[in-house]
C-alpha cells in the first residue's frame, strides 16, 4: 500500500465520478497527486510545464466537453500561475476541479522553499476552496477527504458551472517505494439529484401579461454556446411573432436573412430618430457576456419598459443595462419553447391571425438596418487595388471555414473582425472565445485544449501579440493534428492604434503598442508544425482549400499585414458609419 492511500483513494472518487482529463505541471510536491492520475487506467492525463499554459489547456478542454477537467500543480507560485485561466473560467461559467499540493500549514513563514499562503489563493474567483487535512492517522480525515472531493466535484457542474479548488497538504515522505502498488481502498461516491426548474401557473400568466403588453419585444442572446436546440426556437418566436433577434458572433446565431448579427455596424453613431425606431418595449436576454461596447451602450441609453433576463440561477442578478425588471430562473430553452407553445395556444383561443402592424414594422427596421450593414462592410472590404489587411484576412478565412467544425477568436481584434465579418448559419460553426474575463493571455493554450476533446477541426484566429506571449502553449508535445492557427501578424498590439484613446498619444509607440520583429517560423518549426506565410490577399484565398485538409500535423498560417493599412481601412469604415444610408 502506498504511503500516502488518502490520495490515490481521491483519485479513484475523480474516476468514478466521471472525470476523465487530469491537466498536470510537474512538481515535487505534487508527486503523489501525479504518481495517483498516472496509475489509474481510468484517466488521460496531459503533461504542460508551464502553469499559466496548463490552465487555459484545462479550459479549453472542458470548454467542449462540458464536464469538469483536473489540474494538478505543485506548491508556492506554480499555484499563482493558474489564476488566470480560473478567473476566466469562473466568468466564463466553465467547470474545472483545480489541486493545488501543499507544505504542511505550520511550515508557513518558517522560510521552506516554494511554500506560500494557498488557503483561498483565488479569492472570489472559484465556487468553493476547500483545504484538505495533511494527517491521515484518524479515520475522520479519511471521510473529510472523501466528502470534501464528493462536493467540490458536484459543486463544479451545479448551474452555474466554474472552478473549485481543492488544497492538498502532503507531508513527506512522499514517492513510493518500487514495491508499492496503487490500489484503491474505500471509495464512496455521493450523487446529488439536481432540482428541476419549473414556474408556476401564475408566474406564466403575469409573463404571457407582459408580452401582450409589449408591441415592440426584441430578444439579444448574449455569449452562448453553439445550440442546436435553440437555434429553431428563436427562428419561431423571431419569424411567428415579429420578434427581432440579435447576437454577436459569440451567440452562435449566425446569419440567415432572419437573425440580426451585424449589431456593431448599426448602433454606432444612429441619430436620436434612429435610435427611438429600434427602441424595444420588451427586451428579452439570455446568455452570458456581451463583446462590443455600442450594443451595450444602446441599451443603456434606449432602455426597454420591461427586461427579463432569463439564467438558470438566480445566484447573482445580471443588470448590465441597468433596466432589468424581471430575473427569470429557467433553462433559456425551455422557457423560450413554453413561451411559444403558450402563445400559440392563446392565439388559437383568441384567434389572434391579423398581421401585427407595428410588431412587423419594429422587426422589418431592424433587418433592414442589418442589411444596411452588411452592404457597407462587403463594399469595404471589395474595394479594389487594397493591400491585404487583417481584416480582410479575417473575413477570407471565415468564408472558407470546413461546415460544421470549431473557431476559437483570440481577444483584441481578432474577435472585433470576425464580428464585424459574422458567419453564415447553414455553416454550422461552433464559436468559442474567452470573453469571460476577455484576456490574451491563453487563447492559444485554449485553442489547444480544445482540439483536444474533439475530432472536428478547429481554427483559431489570434493576432501577434497574444500568439507570442502565449507560445507555450506548443511546447508539450504532441500539439494536436486538428488544430488550425491562423496568425494576424501586424508587429504590434494593433487595437491601442485603432482605438481613440491612446491611438492618439505620442507615446502610442512603444508604450502601447509593442513591436517585436519575430515571425512564427521558427516557433512553428520546433513545434512540429506545418508552417505557411502569406502578405498577398491571392495568396490567401489559393492556400486556404490546402490548409484546412486535414492533416497528420497542426499547421501554423501566418499572415504579415501593415498596421498603417489596417488603421487606414478602419478609419474608412468609422467614416462610413457617419454617413446616413
Amino acid at each position: 500500500m502506498p504511503i500516502l492511500q488518502p490520495i490515490v483513494d481521491l483519485v479513484e472518487l475523480l474516476v468514478r465520478r466521471g472525470i476523465t482529463d487530469v491537466v498536470v505541471s510537474p512538481g515535487s510536491r505534487s508527486a503523489p497527486l501525479t504518481l495517483a492520475v498516472a496509475r489509474n487506467p481510468g484517466l488521460r492525463v496531459r503533461v504542460m510545464a508551464d502553469e499559466r499554459s496548463a490552465g487555459f489547456v484545462a479550459l479549453g478542454m472542458a470548454q467542449l466537453s462540458k464536464r469538469p477537467v483536473v489540474l494538478i500543480c505543485t506548491s508556492g507560485s506554480a499555484v499563482y500561475n493558474l489564476a488566470p485561466a480560473v478567473a476566466e473560467a469562473f466568468f466564463q461559467q466553465v467547470p474545472l476541479l483545480v489541486l493545488t499540493a501543499d507544505r504542511p500549514h505550520e511550515w508557513l513563514h518558517q522560510q521552506d522553499g516554494q511554500t506560500i499562503d494557498q488557503i483561498g489563493i483565488f479569492g472570489t474567483h472559484v465556487k468553493r476552496s476547500y483545504d484538505l487535512p495533511a494527517d491521515y492517522t484518524h479515520a475522520d480525515s479519511h471521510w473529510a477527504i472523501n466528502r470534501s472531493v464528493n462536493e467540490a466535484v458536484t459543486l463544479s457542474q451545479l448551474t452555474p458551472p466554474g472552478p473549485v479548488h481543492v488544497n492538498i497538504p502532503v507531508r513527506e515522505p512522499f514517492y513510493p517505494s518500487p514495491d508499492d502498488v496503487f490500489r484503491p481502498g474505500a471509495v464512496r461516491v455521493i450523487d446529488t439529484i439536481p432540482a428541476e426548474l419549473s414556474l408556476s401557473t401564475d408566474t406564466w400568466r403575469q409573463l404571457l401579461d407582459g408580452w401582450n403588453d409589449s408591441a415592440r419585444i426584441l430578444i439579444l442572446v448574449g455569449q452562448h454556446v453553439y445550440s442546436s436546440a435553440l437555434l429553431p426556437v428563436l427562428h419561431t418566436i423571431s419569424d411567428e411573432f415579429n420578434v427581432p433577434v440579435l447576437g454577436e458572433i459569440t451567440a452562435n446565431l449566425g446569419e440567415n436573412g432572419l437573425f440580426i448579427t451585424h449589431t456593431d455596424t448599426i448602433l454606432t453613431q444612429l441619430t436620436d430618430e434612429q435610435a427611438a425606431s429600434l427602441r424595444p418595449d420588451l427586451l428579452i436576454t439570455i446568455g452570458n457576456s456581451l463583446l462590443t461596447r455600442g450594443l451595450k451602450t444602446f441599451f443603456r441609453r434606449y432602455q426597454a419598459r420591461q427586461h427579463w433576463h432569463i439564467q438558470p440561477s438566480p445566484d447573482r442578478v445580471n443588470d448590465p443595462f441597468q433596466s432589468l425588471t424581471r430575473l427569470i430562473n429557467s433553462e433559456p430553452v425551455s422557457f423560450l419553447q413554453q413561451l411559444v407553445n403558450d402563445l400559440d395556444y392563446q392565439h388559437f383561443r383568441q384567434g389572434m391571425d391579423d398581421e401585427p402592424g407595428e410588431e412587423r414594422a419594429f422587426l422589418s427596421a431592424w433587418q433592414h438596418a442589418d442589411q444596411q450593414a452588411t452592404k457597407r462592410v462587403y463594399k469595404l472590404l471589395t474595394t479594389p487595388n487594397q493591400p491585404l489587411t487583417d481584416w480582410l484576412a479575417v473575413q477570407q478565412v471565415l468564408e472558407q471555414l470546413p461546415v460544421n467544425t470549431h473557431l476559437q477568436l483570440a481577444n483584441s481584434m481578432p474577435v472585433r473582425y470576425a464580428n464585424l465579418c459574422g458567419l453564415r448559419e447553414d455553416q454550422r460553426i461552433s464559436v468559442w472565445a474567452n470573453r469571460g474575463v476577455s484576456g490574451i493571455d491563453g487563447c492559444l493554450s485554449t485553442a489547444v485544449g480544445a482540439a483536444l476533446k474533439t475530432d472536428r477541426l478547429v481554427t483559431l484566429l489570434i493576432g501577434d501579440v497574444a500568439f507570442f506571449y502565449d507560445r507555450n502553449a506548443l511546447w508539450s508535445a504532441p500539439v494536436p493534428p486538428n488544430l488550425r492557427i491562423v496568425l494576424l501578424n501586424n508587429d504590434s498590439g494593433h487595437i491601442f492604434r485603432i482605438i481613440d484613446g491612446p491611438g492618439k498619444q505620442p507615446e502610442l509607440e512603444p508604450y502601447f503598442e509593442t513591436p517585436h520583429g519575430y515571425t512564427a517560423r521558427r516557433t512553428a518549426e520546433d513545434a512540429g508544425l506545418l508552417y505557411h506565410a502569406c502578405t498577398k490577399a491571392h495568396e490567401v484565398t489559393s492556400l486556404l482549400p490546402a490548409f484546412f485538409t486535414p492533416s497528420e500535423q497542426a499547421q501554423l498560417l501566418e499572415i504579415t499585414t501593415d498596421k498603417h493599412a489596417n488603421q487606414e481601412q478602419f478609419h474608412r469604415y468609422k467614416a462610413s458609419l457617419s454617413i446616413t444610408a
